[in-house]
């Protein structure tokens, strides 16, 4: 397959009023065409859902718990056909792209359904005579699942599996980029054998969003993309008295303490800083170093980084794909002349990447040193196969480092003292606290972020707390 020299800069370019194209990064051709939907169709899914959520919610749970199973079991019987479209759709390498399916969002989905007996049994209280006295979870209606393209599978399945779970019917709204994923859900419900109308998708654009939140029927919207979408979201409902979970940015950090096993935390922390060519939320993007361990460090950080193919995607040795548009990586790009021409030190020189080239999605791995956090690099989200790394000379100054920043998504500590590690991570702002891993989301532990990572929380059983509404029940016998 080769590889064009021209990319559309902005797919948004291709948009008419009536449909949208999906223009792929690997070469920048339309890979399919979509219409959006139009007033009509938007009316009926809203009038649909909240018809289908009555019925719903009395099904018993395991019948729910039956339903969601056999769609899980379409998604693995597809993973490769899903992977594929899934490259051609956002670029990540067809090594990794069916392994969403095969692990993480099976992982996820199976942990939803199997814990949700528990997470939604009712709530007993103390015995009073003469009184039975509990609290019961009820669904909140049809909840609105607004979900991005770099993570397509992983970030939505934490909201649709326990929202249909808990009796809600569910709407889903993928990324213009990735919207077969919305269709691959519809197909693995209908065969699943969802009543109608508990699950539907929909095409359109930003204002339709809007109209959609601000609609009566929807009664929760859960987002994941950036900040400034995250305050749209919150904007368009801000004159309802319903609730959002928004899991926005992050600029995670790590540090990599004295007594750190060196070998381990380089492999992983390239590999949580370049993997899906730095586009995840809780990547890793920036590096704090004990200076014992700094110049060894950063020597076998950049050499491993320099070992990445960078290349198609469908290449089988390609572990660095393209990035989602070219707009993405000429923003990365930036960033890193910004950071140099501010005295940081480039360690990854370009051209040991043939396939780079400017005005492409085809972006080299880059590290930086001689950082400092008044460079975008250290301070903005970068959301790209860069990273800085900082020498410092102890606990406290690594945690000052860490806490630095206007996100609070996750963090990680590289040490063989589990002692230090959690007193570390008590002081550190963070919504999710590693030792020794990075770049992972454990279904029975809340994800939930800080500052301008976000609020609310999907995952474990406190995740199906703001799909449901506590209902009293105060019966004087």
């Amino acid at each position: 397959m080769q590889i064009l020299p021209y990319f559309r800069a902005d797919f948004d370019n291709a948009l008419t009023m009536k449909t949208f194209q999906v223009v792929s990064p690997i070469d920048g051709s339309v890979y399919l065409t979509r219409e959006y939907a139009t007033p009509t169709h938007i009316e009926s899914l809203l009038s649909n859902a909240q018809k289908a959520q009555k019925t719903w919610a009395q099904v018993p749970l395991d019948e729910k718990a039956a339903i969601c199973r056999r769609a899980v079991a379409y998604f693995l019987q597809h993973a490769d056909a899903i992977g594929e479209e899934l490259t051609w759709q956002m670029g990540r390498p067809i090594v990794y792209t069916p392994n969403e399916i095969r692990r993480g969002f099976q992982e996820r989905a199976h942990y939803m359904i199997e814990v949700a007996p528990e997470a939604l049994a009712d709530v007993h209280v103390s015995e009073k005579a003469g009184f039975q006295r509990f609290v019961r979870r009820t669904p909140l209606g049809t909840v609105f699942v607004v979900a991005p393209w770099n993570y397509p599978y992983l970030t939505s399945v934490n909201v649709i599996i326990p929202a249909l779970m808990a009796g809600n019917t569910v709407i889903l709204k993928h990324a213009q980029q990735t919207p077969l994923c919305a269709e691959r859900y519809a197909e693995a419900f209908q065969e699943a054998g969802l009543p109608e109308g508990v699950f539907q998708y929909v095409h359109t654009t930003h204002d339709y969003v809007a109209r959609i939140i601000a609609d009566a029927r929807i009664n929760f919207v859960a987002f994941t993309g950036s900040v400034s979408g995250g305050h749209a979201i919150q904007r368009a409902a801000s004159e309802r008295f319903i609730g959002t979970g928004l899991e926005l940015g992050g600029k995670d950090p790590a540090y990599v303490r004295a007594d750190a096993d060196l070998a381990s935390a380089v492999e992983n922390l390239v590999d949580g800083a370049m993997f899906n060519s730095g586009q995840s939320c809780c990547g890793v993007e920036r590096i704090y170093v004990h200076e014992k361990l700094y110049d060894d460090f950063v020597h076998q950080y950049a050499d491993l980084t320099k070992q990445y193919i960078l290349g198609n995607p469908f290449d089988s040795a390609t572990n660095l794909g393209p990035m989602v548009r070219t707009s993405a990586a000429t923003f990365v790009r930036e960033q890193v002349r910004e950071a140099i021409s501010q005295g940081a030190n480039a360690l990854i020189e370009p051209s040991l990447f043939p396939q780079n080239q400017l005005n492409s999605p085809y972006l080299a791995p880059q590290v930086l040193v001689n950082v400092h956090h008044k460079m975008r690099i250290m301070n903005e989200e970068t959301f790209g196969p860069a990273v800085g790394i900082m020498k410092v000379k102890n606990d406290e100054e690594a945690i000052q480092w860490m806490n630095d920043s206007d996100y609070g998504l996750t963090a990680s500590v590289w040490t063989t003292d589990v002692e230090a590690a959690l007193h570390i991570g008590h002081q550190v702002q963070t919504g999710t606290w590693f030792m020794n891993r990075c770049d992972y989301l454990d279904p029975e532990l809340a994800w939930t972020g800080l500052k301008n990572s976000g609020r609310g929380c999907t995952l474990s059983k406190l995740g199906y707390e703001s799909l449901t509404q506590p209902k009293s029940f105060h019966l004087r016998k």
